[in-house]
């Protein structure tokens, strides 16, 4: 049997963050060593509760969360997404306060401390600008060599960008720490929108969330109300939602077959002209199937197979919680939780202790971010 895979997540906890949260704490084989989050979706803080919340909801408040950069590396004023998350970033479903507290640690810190930890085999799943990376690597210049491997959701190649025509959030709200990540030695993985926008989330899949039951299961599907209603408006003509940073998390633990993922040289436009953000990768051998040139330094997933949204939702859905936690008639008939994975749920047949908080959507006045 494989030893678990040690895996610090680096967000900045939305929607999509929270569904792989849930996604990583439900996955078999998983060792979540710690959470730390950066000022994107919405602010660091904020991103840092929303995690403490999340993973209570899975059960997991044993892992480690610390807040971390507030602003890019640049030290202008980030630009919340809350148009596209909702007001406090998952998309206005009001939570319980967590029971767990902040680590003390700062998420730099936080980082450099899981390396050390497991040298040479912690994996870092980043769905955030990359600004703790940056100041990680600067703190601790060793972090390359700490660090087994790193996925990114980031960047787009063939595909057009989300906050420009070619600049995607992850990579554009701060390109220079991208430029600094990328360009750092590491083993490197990257999820572009090329196939982060091809698996999409559906109502029928929020139905099945929401047939379920179980607190996970209700709160993914509410939360997926608000980012339906962004993409249904501005990007899709249906109600849908891309599926970034879950489909970053199962290729991050293998648990993802890619059907193209090329080898490729990879960098960011730092410029202050209109490509600013671009991830620029060469993808000059397209029509030769790719082929490795010695410059390359990031693997680039280009094609999957288009049905990961249905195992995310069978992985939300197998989060075990005990049985006096949901209300009776909230789960169907032939329709009980599933036991957890050992990456932090109970086993099949077993209940874990201590129950997970029920989400209960915003008050109307909280919703007004969508405009």
């Amino acid at each position: 049997m494989n030893a678990p895979l040690p895996l610090l997540m680096d967000c900045d906890t939305g929607v999509d963050d929270a569904l792989a949260l849930l996604y990583l704490a439900a996955t078999p084989g998983v060792d979540l060593r710690g959470v730390t989050t950066v000022a994107g979706n919405t602010g660091a803080e904020q991103a840092a509760i929303n995690t403490l919340q999340v993973l209570e909801l899975a059960g997991r408040t044993d892992i480690p969360v610390a807040a971390g950069a507030a602003t890019p590396l640049t030290g202008t004023d980030p630009e919340y997404a809350t148009h596209v998350h909702g007001d406090n970033g998952i998309g206005n479903i009001q939570l319980p306060p967590p029971t767990a507290d902040l680590d003390r640690r700062d998420a730099v810190q936080l980082i450099i401390d899981a390396a050390h930890e497991s040298p040479g085999a912690l994996h870092i799943l980043a769905t955030a600008p990359l600004t703790n990376l940056a100041h990680a690597l600067e703190r601790e210049p060793r972090l390359p060599e700490l660090v087994g491997h790193v996925t990114v959701m980031g960047g787009a190649v063939h595909h057009p960008g989300n906050i420009g025509a070619r600049a995607e959030a992850n990579i554009g709200n701060d390109p220079e720490a991208a430029a600094r990540v990328l360009a750092a030695g590491w083993e490197l993985t990257i999820v572009p929108l090329d196939v982060t926008m091809r698996e999409r989330l559906t109502p029928a899949h929020q139905d099945r969330l929401r047939a379920h039951g179980t607190p996970a299961a209700r709160f993914a599907a509410d939360a997926l109300d608000v980012y339906f209603d962004f993409h249904e408006r501005i990007v899709f003509p249906f109600r849908a939602s891309a599926c970034h940073d879950p489909l970053a998390a199962a290729m991050a633990v293998g648990d993802l077959t890619p059907v193209q993922a090329p080898v490729l040289h990879v960098t960011v436009d730092t410029t202050q002209g209109p490509a600013r953000g671009e991830l620029v990768a060469d993808a000059r051998g397209m029509y030769r199937d790719y082929p490795r040139t010695p410059e390359a330094n990031a693997r680039v997933l280009l094609e999957t197979d288009g049905t990961f949204p249905d195992r995310l939702v069978e992985r939300i859905n197998s989060i075990a919680v005990p049985a006096g936690d949901v209300p009776a008639g909230d789960v169907p008939a032939g329709d009980e939780p599933a036991g957890g994975a050992p990456a932090g749920g109970a086993p099949v047949g077993d209940e874990p202790a201590g129950g997970a908080p029920v989400a209960t959507a915003a008050p109307a006045a909280g919703s007004g971010a969508l405009s």
